[in-house]
């Protein structure tokens, strides 16, 4: 997730674009996933590089190539919320290429409130909205055991994200925290809300307990319906749990799942691209600065295959879930 975070084109000119980034995005690729080495700032280069042969065929400054077909439903997340002006202005330019924005709820690992109560300024707007909680994170730590005194000592200091606090008991007590603060910003009920998990190198059980424990808690509240927010490098044992959750709890819907990865991203592809079958969103870009109606935002690029990624309304079949052999693993 981010962290810091057109003119109408002509059919022929959007061509040569899409082409052009093919071609870009196959030199410029990878083996190395873009949160964990350099290659993230090229991959960033390139897709800007794209946006400046748009601008030169429509005299923008960072257009993008238009990727709104059927199951690819280019949005974006930014850590901070832009203001309503921003947003209007982004939603209204002619050919604006985002249809639908993160949410991010104020969360253990994600304090800031500034999207809180622009629910419903977003949505009159048009934006389709996807929910984001960011609970606990390893940190690529081996998450230690606490005694009750040092559990208190730390949130007696004010602490909320800390990779000692990843256990099975605080993810059904943030499970809570996640339901009651989807129901303050007024999300309608069944609403799907993104548990954010960043990249981890090694899962420890911890963390399976945490996000298997948060999981569980949301199926047994029944209010909202748990999604994920996940590392391609996590992606499948992270899905397998998720899905052994729901069938205890007897859900026999699919969890929605968003994977993160610079790794194959071309705009313009769906997200099932990204290498999985049940990737229903795919985060292909991170912290670059993108442009529409002449404003500038820091942000991480998305394709989804909804229209609202949080809206229980907006079902898509996706291809059997298997996971898809991806080139050079």
């Amino acid at each position: 997730m981010a962290h810091p975070f057109r003119h109408p084109i002509a059919r022929g000119a959007a061509s040569t674009i899409v082409t052009i980034a093919g071609l870009a995005m196959a030199c410029g690729r990878s083996s190395t996933e873009p949160d964990s080495d350099p290659s993230d700032s090229r991959v960033a280069a390139v897709a800007a590089q794209v946006a400046q042969v748009a601008a030169a065929v429509t005299g923008q400054d960072a257009p993008m190539a238009d990727a709104q077909q059927e199951g690819k439903v280019m949005g974006f997340d930014t850590h901070t919320y832009p203001g309503d002006k921003t947003m209007q202005a982004w939603k209204n330019a002619p050919g604006a290429p985002y249809r639908w924005v993160g949410f991010y709820l104020p969360a253990p690992c994600h304090r800031d409130r500034s999207w809180s109560g622009k629910r419903k300024t977003l949505v009159d707007m048009g934006w389709g909205l996807a929910v984001v909680y960011v609970g606990q994170q390893t940190w690529n730590r081996t998450p230690r055991k606490l005694s009750a005194a040092r559990m208190a000592a730390l949130i007696r200091k004010g602490k909320s994200c800390n990779a000692d606090f990843v256990t099975g008991e605080r993810g059904r007590i943030e499970g809570d925290d996640a339901i009651l603060a989807t129901e303050r910003e007024g999300f309608p009920l069944r609403s799907i809300v993104f548990l954010d998990i960043e990249r981890m190198e090694k899962m420890p059980q911890a963390m399976r307990d945490y996000y298997r424990a948060w999981t569980r808690r949301l199926l047994e509240d029944g209010r909202y319906r748990p999604g994920v927010y996940v590392h391609a490098h996590n992606a499948q044992t992270v899905y397998d749990d998720m899905k052994a959750e729901f069938a205890a709890a007897g859900v026999t819907e699919e969890p929605r799942i968003w994977v993160a990865t610079g790794r194959g991203w071309e705009e313009g592809k769906a997200p099932q691209d990204v290498g999985f079958a049940f990737a229903g969103v795919w985060q292909g870009v991170i912290d670059i600065t993108r442009t529409v109606a002449d404003i500038k935002l820091p942000l991480d690029v998305n394709v989804s295959a909804w229209e609202s990624p949080s809206d229980p309304e907006s079902p898509v079949e996706l291809p059997a879930i298997e996971t898809i052999e991806r080139a050079g693993e």
